[in-house]
């Protein structure tokens, strides 16, 4: 297991923990980053990062991304 924002751009990666505060949790959850899903990052901005999610792109900050273990 290794957090998101150490995943290779392009590459598809299955969430396996979401941690964080319970409001984190499911702040996440309600985009789709549930145990399970499929993620693809499609690229980093100055640390942030944009990913394909439930056919869905969704821009989240390395602070969140580091809490997704896939």
């Amino acid at each position: 297991m290794m957090p998101l924002t150490m995943a290779k751009v392009g590459e598809a990666n299955s969430i396996k923990k979401v941690g964080g505060k319970e409001e984190t949790r499911q702040f996440l959850a309600n985009l789709g980053f549930v145990p399970g899903a499929h993620v693809t990052i499609i690229t980093e901005i100055s640390g942030n990062v944009i990913v394909n999610i439930k056919e869905s792109r969704v821009a989240i900050s390395r602070e969140m991304a580091a809490k997704i273990m896939v």
